[in-house]
């Protein structure tokens, strides 16, 4: 039986193994961009999570590199090299660029960011971090956020740089810092988020030191910009396993800061008021929303998912026979939605999305038990618009019963439902229902011109299409005519 030992030296074994292929893919960019470096007396080394992707065999074409030499050097040594620079990061001292390369027998592309050494800080109000620059490696690495990705590659040479056993913790896959996890994130709050976010992507641990840093500093997150937060959490939920990074934000306090409707879900119950767990109910909702994606991870569908229920803890109500209540949390839970991704500054439209998916995840249910008029299909069809896809994935994620006969009902009866949409869409284009005359045709059969009459005979005409489905013309007509005629 090999022992401990044995076992981590054959993991860094592999690793390294991994890390030389994949070093030998990037050569002929990274080693032409390391000679003019050279020949311009500075150094460059791959660094950080490049060399971290280059030791799981996950490295892409987003090269990230550290050198010496200042922001106004670099950018002369990229300048006639690289098909495109740009300096957005400039301030902090990155410049990025884009090459473009034939490497093997396939063109590529390669994105890239050449950062100069430097430690970065946060005083106790700035939002900012302070940024100065270094002149040793050691020193850059040692400000980076976790061991795994304080690693360098020396290049052309290709001298491993690695000050902080980042290689033994890659393959041991556990998260720890390379100073004190207290002064790591005291420099940096929202690597106390990365953390959650790495342990969500790379599937690694987060060592017990850093868990209970976290814990005791979850409070400093509140300096760091709304903005970086959200990006934080969006890498985080479009990880392989969202699940473990929000559970490590619920346990250590982060998420009372940056998205306390999760842990809200976490609702007290006892032997006379038992009720579904909706904190481990959402995050089921969650994972069975990601086995439903068709085309790579759906930032919209998984916070729809992660936050549907959101609305529950406002809402709960003991009944008199011993029942839980939920009456309408899926309206106010659409309210709580579009007021937290306002405050993280989300898009006005991703806003309006998940709001929306969340304010109609019970609508199916309202549908009865598989028996659906065409009217009730149209008007689910209109409600959904271009969510009706996420609404299908949604609400058939929504089923977490372990009552195997419950669920294949459900199932069966939103089988039916789908079925009903497609037929209909075949008969009447569902996907752009409207009235059977539109406004010009309404104001010259009226002999009115453009005002509110028009957008109420509109919304009549609308309805009826709905309820009925299409009209002849001469029907809608007469029936217009007998509206207005109504209408006094």
């Amino acid at each position: 039986m090999p022992n401990a030992n044995e076992d981590t030296t054959t993991a860094l074994s592999q690793v390294q193994r991994r890390a030389v292929s994949e070093l030998l893919r990037v050569s002929p960019v990274a080693d032409d961009l390391a000679r003019r470096f050279q020949d311009a007396g500075f150094s460059l080394a791959l660094v950080g999570g490049s060399v971290r992707d280059a030791l799981l065999g996950r490295l892409g074409n987003d090269l990230d590199f550290t050198t010496d030499a200042r922001p106004e050097d670099v950018l002369k040594i990229v300048r006639p090299w690289a098909d495109a620079v740009w300096e957005v990061g400039i301030a902090f001292g990155t410049v990025g660029c884009q090459k473009d390369a034939r490497v093997g027998d396939v063109d590529q592309r390669f994105e890239i960011e050449v950062t100069t050494y430097r430690s970065e800080a946060y005083d106790r109000t700035s939002r900012k971090p302070e940024v100065s620059y270094g002149d040793s490696i050691e020193a850059d690495l040692v400000r980076r956020d976790f061991t795994v990705n304080a690693m360098a590659v020396a290049l052309p040479e290709k001298t491993f740089i690695d000050p902080y056993g980042g290689l033994e913790d890659l393959a041991a896959r556990v998260l720890r810092t390379p100073g004190t996890p207290e002064e790591s994130f005291s420099d940096d709050p929202l690597r106390m988020m990365r953390a959650a976010r790495f342990a969500a992507q790379l599937d690694f641990q987060v060592a017990p030191e850093v868990v209970t840093a976290m814990t005791e500093m979850s409070g400093r997150i509140e300096i760091v910009s709304a903005e970086r937060i959200r990006e934080e959490l969006n890498k985080l939920l479009l990880s392989a396993h969202p699940r473990k990074g929000l559970g490590l934000l619920v346990d250590t306090g982060l998420a009372e800061h940056v998205l306390p409707e999760l842990p809200a879900l976490r609702l007290e119950s006892d032997e006379h008021h038992r009720h579904k767990d909706v904190y481990e109910h959402s995050l089921t909702v969650l994972d069975q929303a990601i086995d439903l994606e068709e085309d790579g991870p759906d930032l919209v569908l998984r916070l729809a998912a992660l936050l549907h229920d959101i609305g529950k803890p406002r809402t709960r109500r003991f009944e008199k026979d011993g029942r839980v209540s939920f009456h309408h949390h899926e309206v106010v839970g659409a309210k709580m939605t579009k007021k937290r991704m306002t405050a993280l500054k989300y898009s006005n439209e991703m806003i309006k999305d998940v709001s929306r998916l969340v304010e109609l995840h019970l609508r199916f249910h309202g549908y009865g038990t598989g028996e659906w008029t065409d009217s009730a299909v149209r008007r689910y069809v209109r409600d959904a618009g271009p969510m009706l896809s996420r609404l299908h994935k949604l609400t058939r994620s929504d089923c977490t019963t372990r009552n195997k006969r419950k669920a294949s009902a459900l199932s069966r009866a939103y089988d039916g439902l789908e079925d009903r949409i497609a037929q209909l869409q075949e008969q009447e284009e569902l996907d752009a229902i409207r009235p059977d005359l539109d406004g010009n045709q309404i104001q010259e059969i009226l002999g009115i011109g453009p005002g509110p009459a028009i957008g109420q005979a509109y919304k009549f005409l609308l309805e009826l299409r709905l309820e009925n489905g299409p009209m002849e013309h001469d029907e809608a007509v007469a029936a217009l005519r007998e509206w207005w005629a109504a209408q006094g």
